[in-house]
């Protein structure tokens, strides 16, 4: 399947489109950004380990009932898709007090939530993709309510399949950013990628606050080792795939 036209190039990837209207390829990038864009870099072997992570983690989700845009995998940093209608919201769940929720409330890092906390950002880098109520999200008509209650629920069930995942890899799912998208027949699918560039992850093996960071903020916050870091997520999660299967 030949990729004939690229339809979009984002900060991690390049969507293109094929000669089958169903199905785009999307290529990774070792690219790397942070603070909407106002830092950037390289993260050696990025693609590739986000790419085979990503398609890992769909697949093994697909196996518990929750549809996604993965088809396979035609390269290591390639991954076909299903077309979808991508939903202009980033999703949220945080488990854990990190970022962003630390900055904007004053709680401390590291607190765990009394429940998981779903939140809501409108994609659109030039507004620096602003937290949105329920409200304005209706207001925008981004997205009904019938739809946003499938969303939600999808959320909650994949953040306990993923923490019950990495736990079992010795890492806490601290909190993660999801998309979806709508296919032909209205349906919705969880899309984007589950990665170390989209999951807060911390090293259950480690005690250090800096030493057990295994994600992007390795990168944010130039605490170095980017790459090693991200490895060793490949390695567990591939490890605990093959595992299951």
């Amino acid at each position: 399947m030949l990729h004939t036209e690229k339809l979009y190039e984002g900060k991690a990837k390049i969507l293109y489109s094929t000669d089958d209207p169903k199905v785009l390829l999307t290529c990774y990038k070792d690219d790397a950004t942070a603070f909407n864009a106002q830092k950037r870099g390289q993260i050696q072997g990025k693609g590739e380990i986000n790419c085979t992570v990503s398609a890992a983690l769909f697949q093994w989700l697909e196996s518990l009932g929750i549809p996604t845009h993965y088809i396979d995998c035609p390269a290591p940093n390639q991954m076909r898709v299903k077309t979808v209608e991508i939903i202009p919201l980033e999703v949220v769940v945080r488990n854990i007090a990190a970022g962003s929720l630390c900055r904007q409330t004053g709680m401390r890092e590291g607190t765990i939530l009394p429940s998981s906390l779903v939140e809501y950002y409108l994609k659109n880098d030039e507004l620096g993709d602003p937290l949105l109520t329920r409200d304005r999200l209706f207001l925008l008509d981004i997205i009904s309510q019938a739809q946003l209650a499938v969303i939600e629920e999808m959320a909650k069930k994949i953040n306990q399949h993923l923490q019950d995942f990495f736990t079992s890899c010795q890492i806490t799912l601290v909190d993660f950013k999801l998309e979806f998208g709508l296919d032909n027949q209205g349906q919705i699918l969880l899309a984007d990628e589950i990665s170390p560039d989209t999951c807060r992850l911390w090293d259950q093996t480690e005690t250090d606050p800096q030493a057990r960071v295994m994600d992007k903020d390795r990168f944010r916050k130039d605490l170095g080792q980017v790459e090693s870091a991200y490895q060793e997520v490949q390695a567990r999660v591939l490890g605990k795939v093959k595992e299951l299967s």
